[in-house]
This record gives C-alpha cells, sequence and structure tokens, in this order.
C-alpha cells in the first residue's frame, strides 16, 4: 500500500512538472510569436526605435559604426512597455554578436 501511493506520486509529480513545462513553452511561443510579427512592425516600435537611434547620434554603441538596429538589453514582462533606457542603438554585425 505505502509503495504504491508512493510511486504514484512520484508519477503524478513527473506528470505535473512535463505539464507546467509544455504550458511554459506554448506561452513563450505565443509571446515571440507576436513579438516578432506584430509588436516590431507596429507604429509604436518604428517610432520607438527612432528616438533611440536619434538618441545614440546613429552610432552603434559597441563599435562605433553607423547603427541600423536597436538592441534590447533587458526586456519587460509585457511586450511595448520597455523603458528607452533598455535599448541600445547597433550596428547590424554587433547585433548578430549579441544574439
Amino acid at each position: 500500500m505505502k509503495i504504491e501511493f508512493i510511486i504514484l506520486f512520484i508519477v503524478i509529480s513527473i506528470g505535473g512538472w512535463f505539464y507546467k513545462r509544455w504550458v511554459f513553452n506554448v506561452n513563450r511561443k505565443r509571446r515571440r510569436d507576436y513579438y516578432r510579427n506584430v509588436y516590431l512592425k507596429s507604429a509604436a516600435w518604428k517610432r520607438k526605435r527612432y528616438v533611440v537611434l536619434k538618441r545614440d547620434n546613429w552610432k552603434c554603441s559597441y563599435c562605433n559604426k553607423r547603427a541600423t538596429q536597436v538592441h534590447h538589453k533587458r526586456y519587460a514582462r509585457n511586450i511595448g512597455k520597455e523603458p528607452i533606457k533598455w535599448l541600445v542603438s547597433v550596428c547590424r554585425s554587433c547585433h548578430e554578436s549579441l544574439h
């Protein structure tokens, strides 16, 4: 009786862990798809991107070449709520090396 209870507890625990992991991955994919396909194409992002590039004088923060992209140093919990200070201007090669 005791062994069956322990085995059942272990099976339920492992199943719960797999379920939580699955839900986490589904939500992560949904957030990533929204971020790439909706937010980065929005007018709000384009305005924020322009402000960051202008602030940094269109220069890469890492190598001083001409910046064409904006890199997130951190991500906000809510997409689009990141403050400007979390964003930096970067050139394409530096941005690729950062990812």
